[in-house]
């Protein structure tokens, strides 16, 4: 029977026949992060079909540990000196293995990380926590289809260059704001064509590319699918585009807030929930909310995503910076609420039928998917089994109203709530909120010890 993989995905007798007609030379062999970076090695193909397809490969596990510059950071049970730092191991999940066609004859597999000894999932990788969480939605008999809107600027600036001018006076590829401008998309399209048909070709669907609402910003939305396959892609999409920038003599960032004067960039979380072999949304039914027809499932689970949606912040905006995003009448949500098609609400329920999910705005572009995804699902998840009703639907502007619950003002109180969730600990285990509240509170640490040009250009005079 032919192949019904998306284009650019590859079976393990396909990958063997391009290796066969050198098309393929090169495996990227690679991991989430903490971030949700990609790491991992680049194994030539003659050695993956005879080990790695099989046995996997290793890697250490303070790369669950380290942080951004790669300090290995201490105060984590996980991994540490004490234990002197092993290996975990790194099974290739198959389901992944897909071409890069913007990577020279380069295909890519990402693995899922296990103990070392005893194979057993790492409790405390990116993937592992949402794999863990579908398999409790499975265990109810349902499954969970979503989308990410991925939010970046685009700079006539290499990485390099803009190093060089320390990160300040970069110039954005356009000089106004470009919301659905096809003029000045126009300017743009030798890049963002690329990453369309790259990502296309790579098995990863794009629905369309746009201006957004900052000079140089521009939105590429994928296809919708199954949450773990949609993590794969969001991860994958970051990392190509980069690189395909990179190969134009350009840079673009994820960054939730680059600028302070200018539109931070989002990840909007789409979700909704449905039957176990994904055939019908099970999020429409007969409960009438303002203009909606629901059912249970639908308002239960709005309501514990909601009912948590503080103690989740940090894994929608991870880092300091993250917060700075979150203004008023800046199409980032302040508050906590839902609406219908209404984009000044944090949460915003769209489409009918098939198609109606639920809509969270709080995400920065910055955010690491699987995480994301993962603790909407646990908390989903606790809103059905309590039966947790979500408030009263909100009319009008959100940034307007009083009395509502807000969304976590820094990184250091979004990292308190996270800290006290009973619900998270129930869903992911205490060593595993253990570990990203320091992670979290390193990143604070971090930011605190820092000295900003903020700082001198107020101070250094005048103080």
């Amino acid at each position: 029977m032919k192949n019904q993989l998306p284009q650019g995905k590859l079976t393990l007798d396909e990958l063997k026949e391009k290796i066969a007609n050198n098309e393929v030379d090169t495996i990227l062999v690679v991991f989430p992060d903490l971030y949700g970076r990609l790491l991992g090695k680049r194994i030539p193909a003659p050695f993956f079909l005879d080990s790695i397809a099989q046995d996997g490969m290793h890697a250490c596990d303070y790369l669950l540990t380290v942080d951004m510059e790669m300090d290995v950071v201490d105060g984590y049970k996980f991994a540490n000196w004490e234990k002197g730092y092993g290996d975990f191991h790194c099974a290739p999940d198959f389901n992944t293995l897909r071409q890069l066609t913007w990577l020279d004859k380069s295909a890519l597999i990402i693995c899922d990380l296990e103990t070392e000894p005893g194979h057993r999932p790492v409790a405390v990788a990116p993937r592992a926590m949402l794999k863990q969480q579908l398999a409790r939605l499975s265990e109810t008999g349902f499954s969970a289809k979503g989308a990410s809107e991925l939010e970046h600027y685009i700079f006539k600036e290499t990485y390099e260059s803009a190093k060089v001018k320390n990160f300040e006076n970069l110039e954005t590829f356009g000089w106004y704001i470009e919301d659905y401008h096809m003029l000045q998309a126009t300017k743009e399209e030798p890049l963002n064509a690329a990453i369309r048909r790259h990502m296309e070709r790579s098995g990863i669907p794009i629905e369309s590319s746009k201006g957004e609402w900052g000079p140089g910003q521009h939105e590429i939305n994928f296809r919708y699918s199954d949450a773990l396959e949609m993590a794969d892609r969001h991860v994958i999409y970051k990392q190509g585009s980069k690189e395909i920038a990179i190969a134009q003599g350009l840079s673009v960032t994820f960054m939730a807030k680059w600028r302070s004067d200018l539109a931070g960039s989002s990840m909007h979380l789409h979700l909704s929930l449905w039957d176990e072999e994904g055939r019908r949304n099970l999020f429409p039914g007969e409960r009438k909310m303002g203009p909606l027809a629901v059912s249970d499932l639908f308002r239960w689970f709005l309501g514990g995503w909601m009912a948590h949606a503080r103690a989740m912040t940090p894994f929608y905006a991870p880092y300091p910076t993250s917060y700075k995003r979150y203004i008023s009448q800046s199409w980032a949500p302040t508050s906590i609420a839902w609406s219908y098609d209404n984009r000044t609400a944090g949460f915003r329920v769209v489409g009918s039928g098939n198609s109606l999910r639920i809509e969270s705005r709080i995400g920065g572009a910055d955010a690491n998917p699987y995480l994301a995804f993962a603790a909407a699902i646990a908390a989903g998840l606790d809103g059905i089994e309590n039966k947790i009703e979500p408030p009263d639907i909100f009319e009008g502007d959100v940034y307007a109203a009083a009395n509502l619950p807000k969304v976590p003002a820094t990184l250091r109180e979004a990292t308190d709530e996270l800290e006290q969730s009973a619900m998270l600990r129930a869903a992911f285990g205490d060593d595993v909120v253990e570990h990203y509240v320091h992670f979290f509170r390193t990143e604070q640490r971090k930011f605190d010890e820092a000295v900003t040009t903020w700082e001198r250009e107020r101070y250094f005079e005048r103080a």
